[in-house]
């Protein structure tokens, strides 16, 4: 198990940038993947984007291009760099270590993105 905590998320106008953060309590080099999900009011939580433990990533077709993620082994911090951000990218953003009914979750970060 392992404990996340999301930090970076704000209030940004259409077509800024943030970078969120997802800090671990452990050591995530065992961790085969982790991802970013998010979830607006009335929605269902979905997929952002994957990172693997090797550094493959995978991204949801609406952020490809503009979404970065990337993770640091050393610091146990997976990150998601958020470029030309538009009002249908706010939402809560959640990180995610492991995938199926034993993944973990941290309590999430909102982004809200005016026009």
């Amino acid at each position: 198990q392992v404990q996340l905590a999301e930090s970076g998320g704000g209030l940004v106008q259409a077509g800024g940038s943030l970078r969120l953060s997802c800090a671990a309590s452990r050591s995530i080099f065992t961790l085969d993947v982790m991802g970013w999900y998010r979830q607006a009011p009335g929605k269902q939580r979905t997929l952002v984007a994957h990172i693997t433990s090797i550094g493959s990533t995978n991204y949801a077709d609406s952020v490809k291009g503009r979404f970065t993620i990337s993770r640091d082994n050393s610091k146990n911090t997976m990150y998601l760099q958020m470029n030309s951000l538009k009002p249908e990218d706010t939402a809560k953003y959640y990180c995610r270590a492991g995938l199926g009914s034993s993944s973990d979750w941290g309590q999430g970060t909102q982004v809200t993105v005016s026009s």
